[in-house]
Parts: C-alpha cells; structure tokens; sequence
C-alpha cells in the first residue's frame, strides 16, 4: 500500500510539471507570434481595364514570294550587274549572257524575211502578168469560135485559141498559189525573226520581282544551260508572311472574328521583343493537322522596315477581341502553390490572406483574373516569401523590399 501511494505521487507530479512546461511555452508562442514586426511588402490595387483577348503561338517568316533566276538561253555568262544580298527593283538588269549568236541568228532571219518579201512581190507581179495575157487569150479564143460557126476560121484555129486561154487562166491560178506560199514563208520567217529577238532579249536577265538577292550560284565566265540551274534567288520581303499553328479550339472563334474585320496579328523576336511588328491574317488553311491538333494561319506584314526576316522564328500575338471590364493585376502578384496559383491579399487591419485565384491569360506584365479578387483590392507583388495568412505587413515603394530588415 505505501509502495503504490508512493508511485500515485510521482505520476501526479509529473503530470503538473508536463501541465505547467506545455503552459508555459504556449504563452512564449504567443507572445512571439504577437510581437512580431511588419513584413515590408510592395503591394498594388487591383484595377479594372480593357485588355485584348489574344491567342500566343511561335511563327516562321516566310517570303511572300521566292524566285529562282535560270538563263533562258544557253551561253556563256558574261557579266553581274547586282550585288548580294541587297535589294533589287522589279525588271532591274541582273545578269548578261554572250548576245553575239542571238544576234546572228536574228540578221539570218531578218534576211530570210526581205527574201520571202521579195518573192512575194515577184508572185504578185507574175499574177498581174499572167492575168493580163489570160484575159486577152480568152477574148481571142471567144472570137475564134465565133467565126469557126460561121465558117469564116478553121476549126482547129479556135480550138488552138482556146486551149491557149486555158493555158494562161491555170497559170494564172499557179501565180496566185506562188503567192500564198511567199506569204506562209514570210509569216514563218516573221516568228523565226520575234523568237530570235525574244532570245537576244533573254540574254539580259531582268528581276521578275522587287526583292533581295542572294548568293550568287554561278560565276561570270561559266557556261549556263536553258533553264537549268538557278544562277540567283531572290525572295520577296516586303511584303512578307508569317506562318503559325494554333489549337483547334480556337478555329470557329477565329474564323467568326474574321468573317467581320480582318484580325490584328503582331510578331516579334526573342532579341528583340520590343520591336513590334503589325500585319493582319490573311490564309486560314483548309484542314486541321490530325497529327499535332493545330490549325495553320497565315498573316501578311508590310515589313517596310524588313524587321522581319525569312526563316525566323517570331512570337505571334493573334488580337481576337478586346474585354472592355477585365480584372487585372501585376503579374509578380500570382503565385504558384500545392494546390495552384494564389494571391495575397491586404485586408483591411493591414494583415494579409492567401487567397486562390483562376488567372485567365497573361499579357506582358499583366494577369487578367477570372476569379479570385475584385477591382479595389489591394494584393502584394513584392516581398511574398516572408508572409504567411495573417502576417501584418508593412507597403513600402517597389524595389525597396529587399533592402528593409524585419
């Protein structure tokens, strides 16, 4: 009996020396939590704006139009008259193959043409003749054969009169056969002489397009063939295209926009983003990519100032509406969290609450908020990482945070 007596004592004892540690270091707690200083955070107030509705995506600049540069003639290549890599005008001289057999074959047909006119005029003259003899051979043979009935002339007489007349009426006839033929020989060598001029033309080698050169592919001195390989590629810039996928889902929002007005597309580089350029969609293309989902789009720029370049790789920005009321706040205020993005929001007794927000899109430097905050609230963009749900905070100037010490 004494012995458990004596063991109901020490638990007891126990018991309150635990009760009055566990008191004691929750009044600490207490008191340090209530003493704490204020978090300096950098906060904003949420405003209500118009943003755009717009669909992201990565683009390729694509010429508006390629041209590959191929002689038309064969001959030797005998001078450049552009420089690489620079800006060409529409019919501009480029390039000049050796003439001198193009001008030989135009003089031979040249030639060939007085010849046939010549000739022409000869048949015209030997049917005037042969008209001429075949109209008096016929009043001949007719009086012959009048007097042969009246017995005046022997018969054969008039019968030698009229197969004279014949004679003369089918020369006539070959005249006029001599003629036509002159004249087909005439029309041909004509289109000998047009082709002859038309490959001494070729010998000069004019831009089809304005737009840049580039390298050139075949030296002065080499012998090129008739449409062989091409001798220069010019591709067109101004204007120029960029082509960019966007999701499926997208497709009717945007064809329904477009159907109105055409769609403001914007394009810029990674090195340099803030170099905008502005164009309008012009292609939306007939079917969808099975493979990847995506629906290609196609957007015309002026490129005045050739900011884009082809071959590039552009961010693509496609304006498909503006939202007149939307909820905005600096991006540097959304979080990402466990359990998704969040806000921490300044009430009213300057503490703060971690709230879970649903953030709709982002432009530049701006979080549109579908839900989560209102316009007024005042949320922290700076200085999130020493707060928890009831810290007191502290609003000093942006960029200030780091250099305070709680």
């Amino acid at each position: 009996m004494e012995s458990s007596a004596r063991m109901n004592l020490t638990y007891c004892a126990a018991v309150l020396a635990l009760a009055c540690l566990t008191a004691g270091c929750s009044k600490q707690q207490a008191q340090a939590v209530g003493g704490m200083p204020s978090v300096p955070v950098s906060v904003a107030v949420v405003a209500q704006e118009a943003m755009p509705e717009q669909v992201r995506a990565i683009g390729n600049v694509e010429p508006s139009s390629t041209v590959q540069i191929k002689s038309q003639v064969a001959g030797e290549l005998l001078s450049v008259h552009f420089t690489e890599g620079r800006d060409v005008e529409k019919d501009e001289l480029l390039l000049e193959i050796d003439p001198r057999p193009y001008k030989d074959a135009l003089a031979q047909a040249e030639a060939a043409v007085a010849k046939d006119r010549a000739q022409l005029t000869q048949a015209q003259a030997n049917v005037g003749r042969d008209a001429a003899q075949a109209k008096s051979a016929e009043a001949d043979a007719y009086r012959y054969e009048q007097l042969a009935k009246e017995g005046v002339a022997p018969q054969m007489q008039a019968m030698q009169t009229r197969a004279t007349a014949d004679a003369a009426r089918e020369s006539t006839r070959a005249d006029q056969a001599a003629i036509e033929s002159a004249r087909a020989s005439l029309e041909s060598d004509q289109s000998a002489v047009e082709r002859a001029k038309l490959d001494l033309a070729y010998c000069e080698i004019r831009s089809p397009v304005s737009g840049r050169t580039g390298n050139l592919l075949v030296n002065p001195g080499n012998l090129v063939k008739v449409n062989d390989v091409p001798l220069v590629v010019i591709n067109q810039v101004a204007p120029i295209f960029v082509s960019f996928g966007v999701p499926e889902e997208q497709l009717n929002a945007i064809r329904q926009r477009n159907a109105g007005e055409k769609l403001v597309v914007e394009a810029y580089t990674d090195a340099d983003p803030n170099r905008i350029a502005r164009g309008l969609l012009k292609v939306i293309d007939n079917t969808v990519d099975t493979n990847t989902g995506t629906i290609r789009l196609k957007a015309v720029f002026d490129n005045a100032a050739h900011t884009l370049w082809p071959g590039q790789f552009v961010n693509v920005l496609l304006t498909l509406d503006t939202q007149s009321k939307a909820t905005v706040v600096p991006s540097e205020a959304v979080q990402d969290g466990q359990r998704g993005q969040f806000i921490f929001v300044v009430k009213p007794d300057q503490t703060v609450e971690s709230r879970p927000i649903t953030v709709a899109r982002t432009i530049g430097r701006k979080s549109v908020i579908a839900k989560g905050v209102v316009p007024g609230e005042t949320v922290v963009t700076d200085g999130q990482l020493r707060l928890f749900p009831g810290a007191k905070i502290q609003p000093v100037a942006a960029g200030k945070v780091d250099n305070l010490t709680l």
